[in-house]
């Protein structure tokens, strides 16, 4: 293994400036940490999901910062460590000089960890980098849920790059009620939340209202009240929260993890685009 495979990719890419470098750099080390957790056990107890999931599996239009997982059963004696040293040995192999640094602590629900990397970009023929400075170090933030909710529901694909590797990631319908969860609880304003909303109801898919509902048991406004969603209420709490968000400043969150082609379909964010999203999941 060597940085030419890293070169080769990056080349493939038709990057078209220095951010797109850099955006497509981080991708390519996404999929070698996912590569390097596929060699070791680590999908036997952990699911991928989130944004980068839903990019490099489903084909997701807008760049995704973070590595998210959640084991397939709660362990609270669970240790990311040794799978880091994995992913660090994996990634010298590739050119990477890396640096761990692991957040993780007893008793925390969410092991986290940062990976960083400031040398792989001397080692690249970059188009653009070199005309407006030296590369910005490469942040990689992991994060596994520890006491995950119940429910999940699972798929095994098969990750072809840079070698193939089987990755136990979240179905479209877990991947869907995971983003419900947070459009409904997060207590802040994420915009790209918002992206992959009209993403999952462009394209019908279902919710799975087991995990939607052992999540929102477990965590948020509705913890400890045993509901049971279903389409008809996900409709009502989501129609509520979109009449309270400041969509301009949606908009501009999201905007840097798209590419231009894409901002002019940012300017239709209003209420009203997003009640009509919503009644796409039907139950109205």
């Amino acid at each position: 293994m060597s940085v030419k495979v890293v070169q080769e990719r990056l080349d493939s890419c038709n990057c078209r400036s220095s951010l797109d470098e850099e955006q497509v750099l981080r991708e390519i080390t996404q999929e070698i940490i996912l590569a390097a957790l596929g060699r070791s056990d680590f999908f036997k107890r952990a699911g991928f999901q989130g944004g980068t999931c839903l990019r490099i599996f489903h084909s997701l239009n807008r760049f995704s910062e973070d590595l998210d997982f959640a084991l397939c059963k709660p362990d609270g004696s669970f240790a990311l460590a040794p799978y880091l040293k994995d992913v660090q040995r994996e990634l010298v192999a590739y050119g990477y000089a890396l640096e761990i640094d692991d957040r993780s602590a007893a008793g925390q629900t969410v092991r986290k960890a940062f990976l960083k990397d400031d040398s792989i970009g001397s080692l690249l023929r970059l188009d653009y980098a070199l005309k407006t400075g030296r590369m910005r170090k490469l942040r990689i933030k992991l994060e596994v849920d520890a006491n995950p909710p119940s429910g999940a529901t699972y798929a095994m694909p098969i990750l072809d790059y840079p070698f193939p590797a089987a990755i136990r990631v979240f179905d479209l319908p877990s991947l869907f009620a995971g983003k419900i969860h947070a459009l409904l609880c997060r207590n802040y304003l994420k915009g790209r939340d918002w992206y992959d909303f009209v993403w999952y109801t462009a394209r019908n898919v279902p919710i799975n209202h087991a995990l939607l509902s052992a999540a929102l048991q477990q965590t948020g406004p509705w913890k400890g009240r045993n509901l049971l969603t279903d389409n008809a209420w996900c409709c009502e709490q989501l129609h509520a929260t979109i009449e309270s968000l400041n969509w301009h400043q949606a908009r501009e969150d999201v905007r840097r993890f798209v590419k231009p082609a894409e901002w002019p379909s940012l300017e239709l964010w209003s209420s009203a685009f997003f009640h009509d999203q919503c009644r796409k999941l039907g139950g109205n």
